[in-house]
């Protein structure tokens, strides 16, 4: 049996707190840990508490759950903190999207890196770094830091280089990708075996084995463009599969956004996406889900509460790493997953101070990342690019330096391709203007950036892009957000 506490951080993430929660009592020995539950929505806690008492209740577990908006009061104690946080909601990230759009940066997802997911590190860096002093002062010896919140690299790199806690970076992209793979070779389970190297959403199926027999470019390129869904759905994988050689485990519409060839002209982005789903590269495709669904778990709380009065199935446990990563730790049960981690010469051709994601073991002496590996010089090369971006993007978080994040803005491919240097001062003077309030490290800074934008010479552009939805503006979606956080309230 175990008994130590496991702090989750916006756990007001309805649908993913419940996920990680049975995915970690699907493990015996976890039936009597602890989970402390810390959000800013109270009304959001009081939600996921019901469902998770339902699962107690229903399974006859002794687990204990608690619900606090005190985040101290959470991680104090705990073995294990994990982090699922957005600062500055759907409002903040509204600007990620549709400011950059302005000047011709177009994005369909903006979290990691390109204008977006630097502002959204800018963002979360000061949040992640207030964790990590919590952790050190409050959390038992030793605690491990699990971090899903993106920008993954970012706060990873931050966390590690500047929070000084134990941390590491999880995501699911290798998984949905080695599903993909599977599916287009039918495989069946067991039958597929993949290592992954590369960073966070641009990682590469280096080595991809069915049945022990190695599968080569084209026979993979065969498969997928054979296939009747993914031939559609995931061309510019495809063809970067064709030009590198090996395959993304990132989405048609993540991908396309870490390249500066295939969204740089709105007349070319039409040819590279899909737009059955908005994960397939749709024009802020995220930002239009993220929005729509934004109160999904309210109108399914009923659904939720009934399907979380069933019992546990163990056998229907997620491929999320975290309960496989705990169960390694406390029992010694070997788990292999892909992990992000401080390079430290794993990938021998990336710099030693870049968050790489990479294959690693786990168990009772922690993560043994296979060292040794060695990506093909054009996977090297894109990588290489974002983690200098990722660098300045950290350091300018750090530092509150407004030139150097508008360096760091400048040098993102994407931006980069798209834009004026002109034009990227004054795009990231728009974004800290209008994202103030979460940016504390730029507050000296601010009111020149206003001033600028007072005199501002440079004229964005009506883009005239057809890879779109509509999008929702900035104002009406704040307004619509204010309203509901008072029916909240009442």
């Amino acid at each position: 049996m175990s008994n130590f506490k496991i702090a989750i951080i916006g756990a007001g993430s309805v649908g993913f707190t419940k996920k990680l929660f049975t995915d970690i009592l699907c493990v015996p020995e976890f039936h009597d840990v602890e989970f402390a539950l810390t959000d800013l929505s109270a009304h959001n806690l009081d939600m996921i508490k019901s469902i998770l008492d339902k699962v107690i209740e229903a399974n006859n577990l002794p687990t204990k759950v608690t619900a606090t908006t005190d985040r101290r009061e959470a991680i104090a104690g705990a073995r294990y903190i994990i982090s699922c946080v957005r600062v500055g909601g759907l409002s903040a990230y509204a600007d990620d999207i549709q400011i950059p759009l302005k000047y011709g940066v177009d994005q369909c997802v903006g979290d990691t890196i390109c204008a977006g997911g630097i502002l959204y590190g800018q963002r979360n860096i000061p949040v992640i770094l207030d964790f990590c002093r919590d952790i050190r002062e409050l959390a038992e010896p030793g605690a491990k830091f699990l971090n899903y919140a993106n920008p993954m690299a970012m706060n990873t790199w931050a966390a590690i280089e500047y929070g000084k806690v134990d941390t590491i970076g999880l995501c699911h992209g290798v998984q949905h990708g080695g599903e993909q793979i599977a599916e287009i070779l039918g495989a069946k389970e067991g039958d597929l075996d993949f290592i992954c190297s590369g960073i966070n959403h641009q990682t590469w199926f280096v080595d991809v084995r069915l049945r022990g027999r190695r599968i080569g470019k084209d026979e993979l390129v065969a498969a997928f463009e054979a296939h009747p869904v993914f031939s559609a759905q995931e061309k510019l994988r495809i063809d970067v599969l064709k030009r590198f050689g090996v395959y993304s485990t990132e989405s048609n519409g993540h991908l396309s956004e870490y390249l500066p060839w295939y969204r740089k002209r709105p007349e070319e982005v039409a040819r590279w996406i899909d737009m059955s789903d908005w994960i397939h590269g749709e024009t802020g495709g995220y930002l239009r889900h993220s929005t729509e669904t934004r109160n999904w778990f309210e109108t399914e709380f009923p659904q939720f509460l009934e399907a979380a009065a069933k019992p546990i199935d163990p056998t229907r446990r997620s491929n999320e790493h975290a309960s496989h990563i705990l169960e390694a730790l406390e029992t010694g049960r070997v788990y292999r997953g892909h992990f992000n981690v401080k390079n430290n010469g794993v990938i021998t051709n990336l710099p030693s101070d870049a968050i790489i994601e990479s294959p690693g073991f786990v168990d009772r002496f922690g993560i043994n990342m296979v060292a040794g590996i060695t990506l093909p010089e054009a996977c090297a090369a894109t990588c290489i690019s974002s983690i200098n971006v990722q660098r300045m993007s950290v350091h300018a978080a750090i530092s509150g330096d407004i030139d150097l994040l508008k360096l760091a803005v400048l040098h993102d491919p994407l931006v980069g391709a798209v834009c004026t240097p002109e034009e990227v001062w004054q795009m990231v003077d728009e974004m800290v203007v209008a994202q103030a309030e979460w940016l504390p490290q730029y507050a000296d800074a601010i009111p020149a950036a206003r001033e600028r934008l007072s005199k501002a010479t440079v004229r964005t552009r009506e883009w005239k892009g057809v890879a779109r939805r509509e999008i929702r503006s900035i104002e009406e979606l704040r307004a619509e957000m204010d309203a509901t956080k008072l029916r909240a309230a009442g």
